[in-house]
């Protein structure tokens, strides 16, 4: 989905004194989960020109140049009144420094803890700041009175939506979001977009859905006719369903029988990076994941998540050979909480050494707690196969915490429809797929021919599977189809248990396409698929493909098909 266009920033008016300015990346912009589909993305700005002037949420340093040119372009940079900060990243720092040696006046408006974290980021104690807690208004002259909600979660403690009753424009910072870059500033046809949004919420907001329905409920009040979100297209046509799904998603996860108490601190946001990774790997099979950045969290409420938590997992970085205090306080809590007979995990970034990682480790063992994936020890900033290896992680974790529970044994005899739905019968295939250094396959036998012209076929991905991430709109993967005879061989290997990050395809003989999905030699034949649309569909996403090409690779052969005995196993 990449492209080679040059970044640019596009400004468009949006309502009354208000415009956006979209700082563009059309290729992958940063190595996070939530990047993962690299369709790019937009960082959104706002500018508002009325008796004062006042920008919202100015991008990070990688846009910081062309984003002040096409500033200076519109308007007096130096006589800008306010900056306001939906969450102050340390990105944005070169930026806001750069309006500041032009405009030296702004009062900056942000949270409480805002406030605290961009005194830090600017390296400045002597900011003007005007911290928002909920009740104060800013006037901007002829009806933009701007009223602010904040909306914290674990990731952006600092969290702080706006308000223009003039525009009846909501500014909603990281909710209502998705990562890809386009032409359309609005959602027109805005199912198109159901995907992405869907995609940006299970890796950014499904780990903090107590705090997303919080805000929900906060938003109601308002009457509003856009959200000015912070990534992607701008939710106007789409608002009712958008939040309709979020309250829905939302509930999915509050309502989940299993949670993880998901427990870290970051000192320079990869070790959170590396916590977004793991939980979306939890979420992913149907684990609830209860957030908690110990930084900002009241000891009271770390105890209570652990309590109710089936399993725990800690993330820490290490700081001058040591766990942070803040840390170091959850890992006391969670030792005098948590019965040895919940699972637990340990994950860390470092720069130089990892001590805080081995020390909680060696806390957990010694207490007798079982480990549900290997500890995870990442220095600096993780990659894509890193994140790969999280998620994968965390997917485990997820299914062995599952296991444990399960109600249903194995001796339970499978009644009548369950045996009758596994009587239907299906090709036995592997899919395969590769993107950048990721790269996955599995066993399937839910494959189907969907189409004639083009030639087209679906294809049934459990949500938990590895390779689910390379199945999104825009992907590529090969379908190889087993041949009777031979396939035994191949179905046993992709049905063993891989770790997390673990090569699919160490000891098989394959080869690669032109896109690099590997094709087993082996096989039968094989189609090279381009995947064209997702539906979700129970415990699965129903995969539409079409055919981009393939080959037979056996005259001879016969396609293997596979006998189930339940709908239950495979």
């Amino acid at each position: 989905m990449s492209t080679n266009k040059p970044r640019d920033v596009q400004v468009y008016p949006i309502a009354t004194d208000t415009r956006i300015l979209r700082s563009r990346s059309w290729s992958r912009l940063r190595f996070e989960i939530e990047y993962a589909l690299a369709k790019g993305t937009t960082a959104n700005s706002y500018l508002i020109e009325s008796d004062k002037t006042a920008i919202i949420d100015p991008p990070g340093e990688t846009f910081t140049q062309i984003y002040l040119e096409a500033l200076q372009q519109r308007f007096h940079v130096e006589e800008l009144d306010y900056v306001i900060l939906g969450h102050v990243n340390p990105n944005r720092a070169v930026t806001l420094k750069a309006l500041l040696k032009i405009a030296p006046q702004i009062t900056f408006v942000c949270s409480n803890p805002g406030a605290i974290n961009l005194r830090a980021a600017l390296e400045n104690p002597d900011l003007q700041i005007i911290v928002m807690r909920g009740e104060e208004t800013l006037d901007l002259g002829n009806g933009h009175n701007l009223q602010f909600i904040p909306t914290p979660n674990p990731r952006y403690a600092d969290q702080l939506c706006t308000y223009d009753p003039q525009t009846e424009i909501l500014y909603t910072d990281k909710l209502f979001g998705a990562h890809v870059c386009g032409d359309q500033v609005f959602d027109e046809g805005w199912e198109i977009y159901n995907e992405d949004r869907r995609y940006y919420f299970d890796c950014l907001m499904a780990p903090h859905a107590r705090q997303v329905e919080t805000a929900l409920d906060k938003l109601a009040d308002f009457p509003v006719r856009m959200y000015a979100n912070g990534h992607g297209p701008l939710v106007r046509d789409g608002l009712i369903e958008l939040t309709k799904a979020y309250r829905e998603w939302s509930q999915q996860q509050t309502s989940a029988d299993l949670t993880v108490a998901l427990i870290y601190a970051s000192a320079y946001g990869n070790t959170a990076t590396l916590a977004q990774a793991i939980a979306r790997g939890i979420t992913k099979a149907g684990v609830a994941v209860e957030s908690i950045n110990c930084e900002f969290t009241e000891p009271e409420e770390i105890r209570l998540a652990v309590e109710k938590s089936a399993g725990f997992v800690i993330g820490s970085p290490t700081l001058g050979g040591h766990a942070p205090t803040p840390v170091q306080t959850a890992l006391g809590i969670v030792l005098s909480t948590a019965t040895n007979n919940k699972l637990a995990g340990v994950f860390g970034s470092f720069g130089w050494s990892g001590e805080a990682v081995d020390l909680i480790q060696g806390k957990l063992k010694d207490a007798g707690y079982r480990f549900g994936f290997d500890t995870i020890r990442v220095k600096f900033k993780p990659d894509d196969a890193t994140l790969q290896l999280c998620e994968e992680a965390g997917t485990d974790f997820a299914q062995a915490l599952k296991k444990t529970r399960k109600v249903r044994t194995s001796s339970q005899p499978a009644t009548s429809v369950e045996q009758a739905v596994g009587r239907i019968v299906g090709s036995l295939c592997v899919l395969t797929a590769k993107e950048g250094d990721r790269s996955s396959a599995m066993l399937a036998s839910w494959v189907a021919q969907a189409s004639f012209s083009p030639p087209g076929l679906t294809i049934a991905v459990a949500k938990d599977r590895a390779v689910e991430t390379l199945t999104h709109t825009g992907n590529k993967f090969v379908l190889n189809i087993l041949k009777e005879g031979n396939h035994l061989g191949l179905m046993k290997h992709f049905l063993k248990p891989f770790g997390p990050g673990q090569d699919r395809f160490a000891d098989v003989a394959a080869q690669e396409t032109e896109s690099g999905s590997p094709i087993l030699t082996d096989a039968l034949a094989y189609l090279e698929c381009s995947v064209q649309n997702r539906m979700e569909s129970g415990d699965h996403w129903l995969v539409y493909a079409t055919v981009e090409s393939g080959k037979l690779l056996d005259n001879d052969g016969v396609t293997a098909v596979h006998h189930r005995k339940s709908a239950t196993h495979y």
